[in-house]
């Protein structure tokens, strides 16, 4: 259940769902995205090309933007997870249901209004740019339900699809109300899947 925690100057918190992020990427993932970078790097004559052809070479770049997008659209399925949670909850809570609350009320606590210890963990988990990876995975997953077969998607899509997606982000942030979230109102907690299952289990283990 949501609660509410007092902040030493007396403002209330409203306490969020908490967002659980699953793993998004293999061992093999990581080494097609190795090959893609290299390739990039080859394609713009930073790194030699030891032996490879311009096709080949495009070729692993495409599968490594191909790898990042897939990735990109689980994480953005676990952030619409989370927003519809937060919109359902708020409407139930007769002190908030006035304000209206939608899923795009909550977004900037991901890209703007990030609260410091979620900010932290993230950092933590080696993850710097976090504003542009939430950003594209909802923009991404605005326009996909599920992961594109590869064959369905353009090379030329794919060699800039980071620029497509933040276009797609900026529109679904047309949508937002005149009232956002801020961190001074609400705050949530950030779990890894396995982290939160074995939280849970504790908990569980506790009770007993």
């Amino acid at each position: 259940m949501p609660e509410t925690i007092a902040t030493l100057n007396a403002v209330e918190l409203f306490r969020l769902p908490p967002l659980i992020l699953h793993p998004f990427s293999s061992t093999e993932d990581s080494s097609v995205l190795v090959e893609s970078s290299r390739a990039s790097l080859a394609l713009q004559g930073l790194v030699s090309t030891e032996g490879a052809s311009t096709e080949d070479l495009d070729r692993s770049l495409l599968r490594g933007r191909y790898a990042e997008l897939r990735m990109l659209f689980y994480v953005g399925k676990d952030l619409a997870r989370w927003l519809e949670q937060c919109a359902e909850v708020t409407r139930s809570q007769p002190e908030l249901s006035a304000r209206l609350l939608t899923e795009e009320s909550f977004i900037p606590l991901l890209v703007v209004r990030v609260p410091a210890h979620v900010r932290r963990k993230l950092e933590t988990w080696g993850i710097v740019d976090f504003t542009a990876l939430f950003r594209r995975a909802i923009g991404l997953h605005m326009v996909f339900a599920e992961p594109p077969p590869v064959e369905c998607l353009g090379g030329d899509f794919l060699r800039r699809y980071h620029r497509y997606i933040d276009q797609w982000f900026e529109l679904r942030m047309l949508q937002m109300p005149a009232r956002c979230c801020t961190e001074e109102e609400f705050t949530f907690d950030l779990f890894a899947s396995g982290e939160y299952a074995q939280m849970l289990e504790q908990t569980w283990q506790a009770s007993v």
